[in-house]
């Protein structure tokens, strides 16, 4: 007799729908298989033949942190693409090499963490260069291409399940785990929200990754929004994984609850699905949540409920079929990974990410050019936090003699070179390391991941001649040091200071150091460990105690070698930037958008040096420079593996660049807003609102051609808008021209944008080649979210449609006529004033009316602050006023501005900040009036009634 198979279960039968297959597996797996379902390492389930399984691949430009993989142009770069098509492109390539990658490393995961879609609100933003853009509108369609890219094309399967980073108004990283961005409901809806919202509908999103901010006093991992907003648009289950350590935040920083139980069911309850906390010990989450449902703080089916959006993620990835029933492209070892397709989509894409702010003629270079290139990213091909290893690469020098000639191109890094002289007259001395030499790959380069750290080397020491140290200033008083073989100090765990890294990098950086003025010379300290370089007798190190006073000794200034450079070529390319790991970083913002004062005097140098000067900014964020006496001026987010051959292949006029801002570049530090001011509407951020004049506009860049724009016609069919015009290369040259289409309401009832994007084109055009634009501009590219009556309206009358080149160079104008609904009073006897629904405010901050929902409205620091309500309807009049309130104080009301307010007192405080009570008193209004509250004291409001 033959043993018969026996039949597999409904979960691993393809022809099912994925909802049956879902509800099978969750009613064959124990409760204590489920709970361990809700940590970052999900462990297998060998009786049912289920595997491990972890959520989180960090995936933002290229596979990230496994490995070599190829490496694109940084988020921000992509969005200066202004390329939904290209970046789409890119999302295909990442998520090839990471189903490639993972046929031969378990360890690479499917869910890919990425994009980050927060807007750009402020360049002073530490992770700057991880968004795309300060426009909701172009972020979402850059962020949109990325995850259909990532999704891939099948009709039934996920080739990577994209996870959106970090819901919600996230932008700083300064107290990032304990401060709280005041987001008013307009700001909410008509910005932060947006940008989520439409890729998310767009149907390529897996799920989202809360942050570690708050929002209106509420921690991000328990925003109600996630069931209110995101669960609302769309018909998938989106799986919602924390951020790394955030679900003990609640108790442990932000002190949100007293006890991880408490914390842990209510980020579940608020819909976290997956917790990414204690690294891969996953016990501490299993445990909180066994407790939690121990103590009846969550059910069987509240857990139930993130585990299916887990396992609806998987199934969809193809996990739990036959081997071959989802091999889109069969990835074999090496089948989609570093293929010459990958290869030049790297540089087509760091060629369209380049942005050409400025040029007097100068560019591009003539065939015969000699070239000075000089300044301290000048030979370099800088990483970030989340790139991968790199397999090629190409910095601006080699770039250029690529395309010039070595013959012909003349180098200066710019850096000081120092020694540095103890008191006891002797000089650091950097010993030779052969070990190292061992670990150098085929080009000559250190691997950073062998030698870092590393205790092995032999550490510095002092001795009569010492060893020159290159010194480069990267500002904010953050500098490196490195030997002639180009490592560069660190220092390891043992305290010793070695040569022993081949950059700077890491999650703390450990070769950072500052030098501090001493009355004898200086100390100088690591920045890492946050102690003093000492010498001792078994060789440098860290400590405490007995730091060591240096005498700093030129060898030769930066600027120097850069003149010399200079003054013998016929144009210099100084290469400034930023290190994607010092000053500007993930936990580190900026503190000023000038260059640091090193690159500063190398820009000097170069240009006293030779007029004709060039100045190619390689960044991860807008820079404040003096570009008025510059010939010509580029900046390219810092571009991956094919940089130097993008940005020299545009200098030379191979390529006509065509990149665009996707945000502002401020003149000054004194245009910022504070850091923490995220009410863009009111504090007059961004292009849509800023009133002052930017460096260069959003939406900015140059050709090497021209473009005319002409034909424009624009009508109403139905409820959308029809807009059509022409754009015609003019030059002599190939490019691209990308044609921006900005809308201005004309009579609007509230404040609303100068001018916002509505649409944008990126178009290839031969010289005198014409292309006829078409746009369908939905109502909902016209409407703002109407406080008063809570939704989103569209008002009646003229709105302008803008064309042209950027924000600022606009080129066609027209205007349509759109039917709406005109605003109306507020009608307060019915529905009072919900204390956040302010037109304006000043002194006021929003913060959480209960600890699960709702907002309320409280004086900064607890003392004096205004809010005003526009045209309020009180009717045929009311004799009292009622507040909702908690803690003490006063509120004081007065319409139109009467200077004999009515005062309400809040009385004997309330127990805690979510204890309310209602105090009234009487006040005497009829008709439409403008309603102003004033606000004293720690108490918060949450409401205002009327009645007769």
């Amino acid at each position: 007799m033959t043993a018969q198979t026996p039949p597999r279960p409904p979960f691993r039968d393809p022809r099912l729908p994925f909802a049956k297959r879902i509800d099978d597996l969750l009613s064959r797996l124990t409760l204590d298989e489920k709970v361990a379902f809700l940590h970052q390492f999900v462990p297998a389930v060998e009786r049912l033949g289920v595997q491990a399984f972890r959520t989180g691949q960090e995936a933002l430009h290229g596979v990230a942190w496994m490995g070599p993989a190829t490496v694109f142009p940084q988020a921000v770069g992509l969005g200066a693409t202004w390329n939904p098509d290209l970046v789409r492109r890119v999302g295909e390539a990442v998520s090839r090499e990471a189903r490639a990658m993972r046929t031969r490393d378990e360890r690479v995961g499917l869910n890919v963490w990425s994009p980050t879609v927060n807007l750009l609100r402020h360049p002073l933003w530490g992770r700057n260069e991880e968004g795309y853009s300060e426009d909701p509108g172009l972020t979402s369609a850059i962020a949109t291409a990325y995850t259909r890219g990532l999704r891939g094309d099948h009709p039934t399967y996920w080739r990577t399940a994209p996870v959106l980073k970090h819901w919600l108004a996230h932008n700083n990283e300064t107290d990032r785990s304990t401060s709280s961005s005041s987001v008013r409901p307009r700001v909410l809806h008509e910005y932060d929200l947006r940008a989520f919202r439409a890729t998310v509908e767009a149907g390529a999103v897996a799920g989202v990754m809360p942050a570690y901010n708050l929002v209106n006093g509420r921690p991000n991992h328990l925003s109600p929004y996630l069931r209110e907003q995101l669960r609302t648009w769309t018909d998938e289950d989106l799986l919602v994984c924390s951020d790394a350590g955030a679900p003990s935040n609640l108790v442990d920083s932000e002190h949100y609850f007293d006890t991880h139980e408490e914390a842990t069911a209510a980020a579940l309850l608020a819909g976290v699905d997956s917790f990414t906390d204690h690294g891969t010990d996953s016990s501490q989450i299993t445990g909180r949540i066994k407790r939690a449902y121990e103590q009846s703080l969550l059910t069987e089916a509240d857990i139930d409920a993130a585990v299916r959006r887990q396992l609806s993620v998987r199934f969809r990835l193809g996990e739990f079929d036959e081997a071959g029933y989802f091999d889109e492209a069969g990835y074999e070892e090496n089948g989609a990974f570093d293929t010459p397709e990958h290869r030049a989509l790297a540089r087509e894409s760091a060629e369209q990410a380049i942005v050409l702010l400025r040029n007097d003629g100068l560019l591009p270079l003539a065939p015969n050019t000699r070239v000075a290139v000089v300044g301290l990213l000048a030979d370099e091909c800088k990483l970030d936090w989340y790139s991968g290893t790199l397999l090629h690469r190409s910095t601006p020098l080699e770039g250029l003699y690529d395309r010039f000639g070595a013959d012909r191109v003349e180098f200066a890094e710019g850096v000081d070179r120092i020694r540095l002289r103890t008191s006891a007259g002797t000089f650091l001395h950097v010993p030779v390391a052969d070990a190292a030499d061992e670990m150098r790959g085929a080009e000559g380069a250190l691997d950073p991941a062998l030698l870092a750290g590393r205790t092995d080397l032999p550490p510095l020491t002092a001795d009569a001649t010492g060893t020159e140290l290159a010194l480069i200033d990267w500002g904010e008083g953050v500098l490196t040091l490195r030997a002639p073989d180009g490592r560069y100090l660190s220092v390891a765990e043992d305290g010793y200071v070695r040569a022993s890294a081949d950059r700077p990098g890491g999650w703390v950086v450990q070769e950072t150091f500052h030098l501090e003025p001493h009355e004898n010379g200086h100390l100088l300290r690591h920045l890492g460990t946050g102690r003093h370089v000492c010498v001792a007798a078994d060789g440098v190190k860290v400590a405490e105690e007995n730091p060591e006073i240096f005498e700093v000794v030129h060898v030769e200034r930066g600027e120097d070698a850069v003149a010399r450079a200079a003054a013998g070529a016929d144009v210099v390319v100084v290469v400034a930037g930023n290190d994607p790991h010092i000053n500007g970083r993930e936990t580190e913002d900026r503190t000023t958008l000038r260059l640091p004062e090193h690159q500063e005097r190398l820009l000097r140098a170069a240009g006293a040096a030779n007029p004709r000067t060039v100045l190619a900014l390689v960044s991860a964020y807008p820079y404040a420079i003096d570009a008025a006496p510059l010939p010509a001026v580029l900046w390219t987010a810092h571009g991956g593996q094919a940089a130097g051959t993008a940005l020299a292949g545009v200098l030379a006029g191979d390529v006509s660049p065509a990149g665009r801002l996707p945000q502002t570049w401020y003149a000054d530090d004194a245009d910022l807003p504070d850091l923490l001011d995220y009410d863009v509407i009111g504090g007059r951020q961004t292009y849509l609102y800023f009133e002052g004049a930017p460096l260069f506009p959003f939406g900015h860049g140059l050709s090497y051609t021209s473009f005319s724009y002409a034909d424009v016609a624009a009508r109403v069919e139905g409820e959308a808008v029809r807009l059509s015009f022409t754009v015609t290369n003019t030059g002599d040259m190939t490019a691209d021209e990308v044609a921006q289409v900005y809308g201005h309401a004309a009579e609007p009832s509230v404040t609303r944008p100068r001018r916002e994007l509505l649409g944008h084109r990126r178009v290839t055009l031969a010289p005198g080649a014409t292309e006829e634009l078409v746009f369908e501009l939905p109502p909902a590219s016209f409407s703002f979210w109407d406080v008063a009556h809570g939704g989103w309206r569209l008002d009646p009358g003229p709105y302008d449609l803008l064309i042209g080149a950027s924000s600022e160079d606009i080129r066609l104008r027209t205007t349509v006529t759109l039917d709406g609904e005109p605003a109306t009073p507020r009608a307060v006897v019915r529905r009072g004033l919900e204390a956040a629904d302010y037109d304006e405010q000043s002194g006021t901050e929003i913060v959480d009316r209960t600890k699960t929902s709702g907002d309320a409205v409280t004086p900064v620091g607890g003392g004096t602050g205004e809010l005003v309500y526009r045209a309020c309807d009180f009717g045929a009049g009311v004799t009292e006023v009622t507040v909702r309130v908690a803690g003490e104080g006063t509120v004081e009301l007065s319409l139109d501005g009467d200077p004999t307010p009515a005062t309400v007192t809040s009385g004997t405080p309330t127990p805690g900040p979510y204890d309310y009570t209602t105090v009234s008193a009487g006040i005497t209004a009829a008709g439409v009036h403008d309603v102003h509250l004033r606000l004293r004291g720690p108490l918060r409001l949450a409401h205002v009634g009327f009645s007769g």
